[in-house]
């Protein structure tokens, strides 16, 4: 069984990142697109690291900026769920004291 090393341009890969990335997964993608799966992961995650990947509006993806985001949601998240909690046990506590 022998392996053909195909070539791919440069504007094909970037446009299959760009896929890749806009698609539900990138295997999905590497199907549509007719190209190894594991290819396809390769390209993604190096444009992701050199900061060249783009997202599906166009614009460059900066990995730090999103970690950075999500761990900042994470806490507003936690926040948000403790100050639910307080409201839920201080409307008990008042229903109790009305009702």
């Amino acid at each position: 069984m022998s392996k053909s090393n195909r070539s791919y341009s440069k504007e094909f890969i970037k446009e299959s990142v760009s896929y890749a990335l806009s698609s539900i997964t990138t295997t999905y993608a590497a199907k549509e697109l007719g190209i190894p799966e594991a290819t396809l992961h390769g390209w993604v995650k190096k444009a992701k690291l050199s900061g060249e990947a783009l997202g599906p509006s166009g614009e460059p993806i900066d990995v730090a900026k999103i970690i950075n985001e999500l761990r900042e949601l994470r806490k507003q998240v936690s926040r948000l769920e403790e100050e639910k909690a307080i409201l839920k046990k201080a409307a008990t506590y008042f229903a109790k004291e009305l009702g």
